[in-house]
């Protein structure tokens, strides 16, 4: 029967090995040796490197296999090159013994794991010094390998001088540990590992310190938590550098050759060698992965990788989540395995004494509770750290498991990693019965909500899955990931950091950017409604329903076990519903226009919830991410609560829309103390309430100074800080024509700005003043000097000279991790959140000059924009704008809704078509 013909079978290492060397001998009697050796070493690698990586496959454990591959592979290249070095182009018969060398494999090509595209980093080992020939091999062998496109680090020492240096410097002495001979005298090899081998049984403390302070630092570098969404596999905390600080300590220390070695040596359990193994394989799996999709030694595992490697490993959506967020909870979990890990092996090492034991302070607290428990036969200090006396304990009294967290915690000693490993091998003990228990839940209570640091309990809790299964719900949102560029961690993460931070508020830790959230805590709140609350406030995300109602669902029913009153769960639960809608008006809403303070207000109903909701919501952003909440959204949500204080009968009550507008005429008159009453008079007539009512009065005498001396058929423009919001503050006062809001955003799109706020009106004599709060792509404030290069390009679009959407095509291309994301595009029309104006949110995929786009299609359709509020969530846009139709009116007609809503859906389709945005 006729068929393709067969694939050939790939040749076995060893069948290439014997190959090449026939192949280099061949070289030798080429026209052009050198050309004739490069082009089989070229073959050579290709095919055996090729076999490597046909081994990953779409298997999650594959890595270890294919690194050792690809390390084998690299030997058989590096001594074929070696060997014609040698042999052919430098050929040495009558060399003695002084002149012989080793070539030693180090750092992680020593350790035989090398990923895809990884270095080869090499040692040339002299036994005295260098002499002509072993000069001449070695850089023939490099500039072989170099033609090879490899990445070869290299070095040329003796023994004392690789003592020397290992000395000096900790990456040197690393990189010695992880020695493999290679090629040439291996005697010579061998003395350096007994050299060496003395040198380090004196060392021991003084290199495991080393390591760990240089893990912390590396650690710092990399954002500081193993939870971050974007997490570098290599060097980020809980991936594969941990591991093999690890291990490089190991083998430093117990002269350990593997994982299995420590556990007969007692530093690890089996159970824990095989969670070692795990994590092991699946960080070198997506390693592996990762390197292939990249074409190149990437190591952070981005947004556009991460889809890319859930592909490859065949993770499928599951529920309410897409099959990247599946794939990242699973690399989440690997990444808190390696931090157990890391616990229990430090507590192993103090027990050696080879590592430095908690502070003083720590085990004076520690033996203080020894000394003073009721019970003695429960707890006992080990090494300064708590630690559980016998596991029967546990058996005998499930909650026991809780009070070993609460007494962390009264003391400041920290858990032994043995009474982890316990807690975490009691898991099946945390049952119904257990989950009902009134003395554990008044004990999980008191953790959150009276204990001295919530989010050390909450973390501990969490790391060894007690958390989880005394909060079952919980669990599905360990290690969840939300496939976003907004939030920097995951859902549990955020939410203990959040736990976190209200303790530190309460404490007065917060007062400098919390002032009015301290000052209600100060006077005191419902501290157990308000922990919960966080506790509860994302919980039910991971769900294909809206995550605040199933939080809330879940708060109702949680509650009460915990110990709350019919009162107190009510509040809970209406606070979980209802945690977006401050941020929601404060950001995505004119605050300025009564009837949304007044629609807020409507919502919220009482003080008592706006003092809690105020506090719920700062805290959730937040912990949203290391630079989330800046001073724009600090004033933004102030202003929001002092407004609905009064509409609630608290403050400032009740002034009509006639009473606010002489209010702010008669703060404006203050300050223009050098005007003449005339002046003063002829410019307040020129402006509708809606400018009264619409800016503060800082910003109103800057557009006064401005309007002053300005001339009708000039562009006048100022620039100043707004240190409030975080901005620069661009006033602008010239003749009102069509389009001109368009013009002004592509200007700023183009000179690289962000419009975070814009208000425009037109005054009775024809003028427009127009305010832009704008920040830099880093979400600052503009630098004084790149203020004249803004208003310059304001001024050239303002005049005509270049044509703003066609300067912005070349600005738009979506960045390569900025693709997966797929934000649909939806456009809503409000009619009831203003008395005055039609609000018209558009929410989709943020991109450079897209408020230039939006507004442009505005104008087109005959809509004039009063104000936008402008707000992003990483790679979501929500841009409102107040707009009425060309008669001032808003706009009602289900048919024209239809006409605007097209042309932005157009607007976006073209912008995104330039983009490359296939979504």
């Amino acid at each position: 029967m006729d068929g393709a013909p067969e694939s050939p079978r790939p040749r076995s290492l060893a069948e290439l090995r014997v190959a090449l060397d026939a192949a280099l001998k061949e070289a030798r009697a080429a026209p052009d040796p050198r050309a004739a050796a490069l082009a089989a070493l070229t073959e050579v690698q290709a095919e055996s490197r090729q076999a490597a990586l046909t081994r990953l496959g779409g298997a999650r454990d594959s890595g270890p296999r294919v690194a050792r591959d690809l390390t084998e592979a690299m030997d058989l290249v590096v001594r074929g090159a070696l060997d014609f070095a040698s042999t052919y182009l430098h050929p040495n018969y009558a060399r003695d013994a002084a002149e012989g060398f080793a070539v030693v494999a180090v750092g992680g090509y020593g350790r035989g794991e090398m990923a895809p595209f990884s270095d080869v980093d090499l040692l040339f080992l002299t036994p005295w010094k260098k002499t002509a020939w072993m000069e001449q091999v070695v850089e023939s062998t490099l500039y072989l390998l170099w033609d090879l496109k490899l990445k070869v680090g290299q070095s040329v020492r003796s023994i004392s001088e690789c003592q020397r240096l290992s000395r000096e410097d900790f990456t040197i002495r690393t990189a010695l540990l992880e020695k493999r001979f290679l090629w040439g005298d291996e005697a010579l090899a061998k003395k350096l590992s007994a050299a060496l081998r003395k040198d380090f049984l004196s060392s021991g403390p003084e290199f495991v310190e080393a390591k760990l302070s240089e893990r912390d630092k590396r650690h710092e570098r990399h954002g500081g938590s193993r939870y971050l969404v974007e997490p570098n596999v290599k060097e980020g905390k809980g991936g594969l550098r941990d591991l093999q600080t690890l291990f490089w300590i190991a083998k430093y220390i117990y002269d350990a050759e593997d994982v299995a070695d420590l556990i007969g040596k007692g530093v690890l359990k089996a159970e824990e060698a095989e969670i070692f193994s795990a994590a092991a394989s699946f960080l070198w799996t997506v390693r592996c992965h990762l390197h292939l999709a990249a074409g190149r030694a990437q190591e952070q595992l981005t947004f556009d990788y991460q889809v890319e490697v859930a592909r490859r490993l065949g993770f499928e959506p599951q529920g309410g989540r897409r099959g990247v967020e599946v794939f990242m909870q699973r690399y989440f979990r690997h990444a808190k395995d390696v931090g157990d890990l890391t616990r229990f092996f430090c507590a192993a090492l103090e027990a050696d004494q080879k590592k430095a034991r908690p502070g003083l302070g720590a085990l004076v607290r520690a033996f203080a509770f020894g000394a003073t428990r009721e019970d003695p036969t429960g707890f006992f200090i080990r090494d300064g750290r708590i630690d559980v006396a016998d596991e029967a304990w546990f058996d005998e009294n499930p909650v026991n498991i809780l009070r070993l967290f609460e007494e962390g915690l009264k003391t400041g000693a920290l858990i032994h990693p043995n009474a982890h490993r316990l807690a975490a091998r009691k898991l099946h003990l945390i049952d119904d019965a257990l989950r009902n228990d009134p003395e554990a839940n008044a004990i999980f209570l008191r953790l959150l909500s009276e204990s001295g640091d919530p989010e050390r309990a909450l973390r501990r809790m969490n790391e060894t899955g007690v958390l989880g299964a005394f909060i079952p719900e919980f669990d599905r949102i360990v290690s969840l990931m939300q496939f976003n560029m907004y939030h920097s961690y995951t859902v549990d993460e955020h939410t203990i950091l959040a736990v976190g931070s209200l303790r530190k508020l309460a404490l007065g830790g917060l007062i400098a950017d919390l002032p009015v959230a301290s000052e209600i805590i100060a006077k005191g709140v419902d501290m157990q409604v308000l922990t919960l609350a966080l506790f509860f406030h994302d919980i039910g995300k991971g769900d294909a329903r809206p995550h605040e109602e199933v939080g809330a669902e879940i708060a109702a029913r949680l509650c009460p076990r915990l110990g709350l009153t019919e009162g107190q769960t009510e509040m809970v639960e209406w606070l979980v519903r209802h945690h977006l809608i401050m941020s929601d008006y404060a950001q995505k809403r004119d605050i300025s226009d009564p009837k949304t303070v007044r629609a807020f207000a409507d919502q919220v109903r009482s003080v008592e919830r706006l003092k809690l909701l105020l506090v719920l919501t700062a805290l959730d952003i937040r912990a949203v991410g290391p630079t989330t909440w800046n001073n724009w959204k600090a004033q933004l949500l102030r202003h929001l609560y002092a407004d609905t204080l009064a509409v609630l009968g608290v403050g400032n009550e009740g002034l009509s829309r006639a009473g606010r507008v002489a209010e702010a005429k008669a703060r404006l008159r203050e300050r223009l103390s050098a005007w003449k009453d005339e002046e003063i008079d002829a410019w307040f007539a020129q402006h509708f309430p809606p400018y009264w009512l619409g800016l503060d009065t800082d910003t109103q005498e800057r557009l006064a100074e401005i309007g002053r001396s300005a001339k009708p058929d000039h562009i006048h423009s100022r620039f100043d800080d707004d240190p409030a919001r975080d901005a620069t503050r661009l006033c602008l006062y010239l003749a009102d024509h069509p389009g001109l809001f368009s013009r002004i955003a592509g200007a700023l799109a183009l000179a690289g700005a962000s419009v975070r706020d814009a208000r425009m009106f037109t005054s009775s004599e024809g003028m427009t003043t127009a305010v832009f709060w704008v920040q830099d792509r880093e979400g600052a404030p503009f630098e004084p000097a790149r203020h004249e290069r803004i208003k310059k390009s304001i001024h050239r679009a303002l005049r005509g000279e270049y044509v703003a959407r066609e300067a912005l095509k070349p600005k738009r291309e979506l960045k390569k991790r900025e693709r997966p994301f797929d934000v649909p595009t939806t456009i809503t029309f409000d009619n009831e959140s203003s008395d005055l104006y039609t609000v018209i949110e558009v929410d989709t995929r943020d991109r450079v000059g897209l408020l230039h786009d939006l507004t442009r299609a505005l104008a087109a359709a005959s809509i004039n924009i009063v104000s936008a509020v402008i707000t992003t969530y990483g790679e979501q846009a929500v841009d409102s704008f107040y707009v009425k139709d060309i008669f001032g009116l808003k706009i009602r007609s289900a048919q024209k809704q239809k006409s605007v809503e097209q042309r932005l859906r157009d607007a976006i389709r073209q912008a995104a078509a330039e983009a490359g945005d296939a979504s």
